[in-house]
């Protein structure tokens, strides 16, 4: 394997260059952001990131979870452009650096030592764009490499890569015209021993296939953390003495001795809320008694220590219970799914155009599906280059959801992320703009949490398509895949509760048809998982997925053939770019007329689709048939109804068809001859007119008929 090309310059920058799977990664570090406690810049063709990382010198006092910030800085200047709107300057985050956020957070979090509890910070602050190579990629590895040549403590390298496939051959870190070919849009992170995450896009792929991606993925991972290794050889910093929060020992003896018998007792209550209410009588009880006799002075750092030990101390009850006995909290074996029902069309169709209320146990998504014109697809104003998009999911997670009360303030990191992965799971059976021209937005409020809320939107979602009459596909369903591994002892949880996912090893979601998978998510806490174990959980998914659709499609098993009467009407019709124009008229005088006349609204796009969208039908065909008039060719022979729109000694110009004129000659205006022409017709009046001509340049000659 080549080494990694190390250069120096005159400013004290060193730069080390690589080439893995055909892409030179160029990492430099030393010339710019030097107050970081770590900075690289890591470029692919002229994409550059830069990355910086801070932590804290002194621990958060108290903290339970690693205090890791993650912010992506897209700046408009690395695309060449200025920021719309009034206001001219970046603002809130878009929806693509917030994805990316979570990106970088999943893999990194884990990769710190256990007891770390310094506020860090990383930045990606997005320089240049070549709009040919993403820089999510480059973002998460300059993360991880910033991380791991400063002195802040980090149990990395993690490495990441895209994988994706055209016309079946696998592309690593394909460029975003590759993405867009491709079937597979798939992204694997990981340290040189195991898999920590993945997030993928797909088309109806088999699970071989995904399996041999992910493979693909890992032999380009551990050499991307082969390269971060050599240069945090050349240049890494001695890493910090740290404090690290641990449990003493005698406190986890005293935890066990007082409280394992009735948290054991607890464990086994099947209904989430009795469990939940008794657990945490447990745990007021115990922190009572084991702080009896300790000095104000202790009693927090007492009182922090005892509920991390407890903590541990239910998640290794609760695991024991599932490996050893293979009894899970509510009861059920570990390939057994939850009651399940499904319900299209649990709203009325009054103002609402589809509605679907997925339940599964004590995990409840409603989705609402509302069509709307293509003119009301979403703007897009960040630096890449998608500008708009017709279909949009999104997703709520209201407190009460948990029976729990906080500030509502717009939705979360969290929330955009959920809201991402279901979109990515349904776009590949929405229709195309040409076969169903509608925007599309489906919200998924969720209003009960009991594991895996982003799979049940999944679902409700395809049963608010199909009964808004959208000509889906397929159906698409989701299911979340738990792990356990204890020793050589390992079980693989389908349809994981809260409580589960918060004590396992694994959270892998997976959605698709019966025939493939579209989307996937998986988050690792463990090393060592084995290819032939994650090929049992892939099917394990397989298998579930393939029993809720069962019952999806029980309730509706196909999309409903008339939509709403209060969903829009849209007409398509296709035109020769040529005569664009003519419908647009100068000003745009033509095509307001239509709208005015009709109440109608068109949209042209420039290759000759035009999009005719109104609140009722008629509105929507009488447009249709006015622009149909105005670009169809007049022929010989043909009559119409016109208004006289000019008055010349010499004849009358009549509009027979909106901005199309001819020219009443005065000897064609009666039979008789004609003095005046005043005296025969008045301007703005309507008159029956005859085509006799029209010449090559498209002059046309009318005569005027009774």
């Amino acid at each position: 394997m080549p080494k990694a090309q190390k250069k120096e310059n005159q400013l004290s920058a060193q730069i080390f260059e690589k080439e893995i799977a055909g892409k030179k990664f160029i990492v430099e570090t030393g010339k710019i952001a030097k107050q970081a406690d770590g900075a690289v810049t890591i470029r692919i063709g002229d994409t550059i990131v830069l990355m910086t990382v801070v932590a804290d010198k002194e621990r958060k006092p108290g903290a339970d979870f690693l205090p890791l910030t993650i912010d992506i800085e897209e700046r408009m200047y690395a695309a060449g452009k200025i920021p719309g709107g009034f206001i001219k300057r970046e603002g809130r985050p878009s929806e693509g650096s917030i994805l990316t956020a979570r990106l970088i957070d999943r893999p990194l979090r884990p990769s710190f030592p256990k007891g770390y509890t310094y506020n860090t910070q990383v930045v990606a602050t997005i320089l240049t764009v070549d709009q040919v190579n993403p820089y999510d990629i480059l973002a998460l590895n300059g993360a991880s490499t910033a991380l791991t040549i400063s002195d802040i403590p980090f149990d990395g390298p993690v490495a990441a890569v895209r994988v994706g496939r055209v016309d079946g051959t696998f592309i690593v870190n394909p460029t975003l015209a590759e993405i867009d070919e491709s079937d597979i849009d798939l992204v694997v992170a990981g340290n040189k021993d195991a898999v920590l995450m993945i997030e993928a896009g797909m088309k109806e792929v088999s699970e071989a296939d995904a399996i041999e991606a992910m493979a693909i993925a890992r032999k380009a991972i551990v050499e991307i953390v082969e390269f971060q290794l050599e240069i945090a050889k050349a240049v890494g910093k001695e890493k910090r003495e740290i404090e690290l929060d641990t449990i003493p020992d005698e406190t986890k003896k005293n935890v066990r001795e007082t409280a394992e018998t009735e948290i054991l007792q607890a464990v086994k209550l099947t209904d989430k809320k009795e469990r939940s209410a008794k657990l945490k009588e447990v745990r007021t009880s115990v922190k009572e008694k084991l702080q009896e006799g300790v000095s104000e002075e202790d009693a927090a750092e007492v009182a922090f220590q005892v509920s991390d030990a407890l903590k541990n101390l239910e998640k290794e009850l609760i695991r024991g219970r599932v490996v050893k006995e293979n009894t899970r909290l509510d009861g059920r074996k570990t390939d057994e799914i939850r009651q399940i029902t499904a319900e299209p069309g649990y709203l009325p169709i009054s103002r609402i155009h589809g509605s679907g209320l997925f339940t599964r146990g004590q995990t409840q998504a409603l989705t609402v599906l509302t069509l709307g014109t293509m003119s009301e697809d979403q703007m897009i104003d960040g630096i890449g280059l998608e500008t708009s998009k017709r279909y949009m999911h999104h997703y709520n997670f209201p407190p009460f959801s948990t029976g729990e009360a906080w500030f509502m303030r717009g939705p979360k990191r969290r929330e955009i992320g959920h809201g991402n992965l279901a979109e990515r799971a349904l776009f590949p059976v929405i229709p195309g703009d040409e076969d169903f021209p509608y925007t599309l937005r489906l919200v998924s409020d969720i209003l009960e949490s009991n594991g895996s809320t982003s799979m049940a939107s999944v679902c409700g979602s395809t049963l608010a398509l199909m009964d808004a009459g959208v000509p889906i596909k397929k159906p698409v369903a989701g299911i979340a895949m738990g792990l356990i591994k204890e020793g050589d002892d390992i079980a693989i949880l389908s349809d994981i509760l809260g409580d589960e996912d918060a004590i396992g090893d694994m959270d892998f979601k997976v959605a698709g048809t019966k025939d493939g998978i579209t989307a996937m998510q998986m988050d690792m806490k463990v090393t060592g998982i084995s290819d032939e174990t994650l090929k049992e959980a892939l099917e394990q998914a397989r298998q579930g997925r393939l029993h809720i659709l069962g019952i999806m499609t029980d309730a509706i098993s196909e999309p409903r053939t008339e939509m709403s009467e209060f969903a829009p009407k849209v007409i398509t019709v296709k035109i020769d770019k040529e005569k664009i124009g003519d419908i647009i008229g100068p000003g745009g005088k033509i095509i307001k007329g239509i709208t005015e006349d009709t109440g109608a609204n068109i949209d042209i796009e420039q290759d000759g689709t035009v999009f005719i969208s109104s609140k009722d039908a008629e509105g929507a065909d009488k447009a249709k048939q006015i622009v149909e008039n105005i670009v169809k060719d007049v022929e010989k022979g043909e009559e119409y109804e016109g208004k006289v729109v000019r008055i010349t000694n010499f004849g009358a110009f009549v509009e027979i068809l909106p901005g199309k004129d001819g020219l009443v000659h005065v000897s064609k205006l009666s039979d008789e001859y004609v003095e005046n022409v005043e005296d025969i017709v008045k301007e703005g009046e309507i008159i029956k007119v005859k085509v006799l001509d029209k010449d090559k340049q498209g002059k046309i000659s009318l005569k005027k008929i009774d």
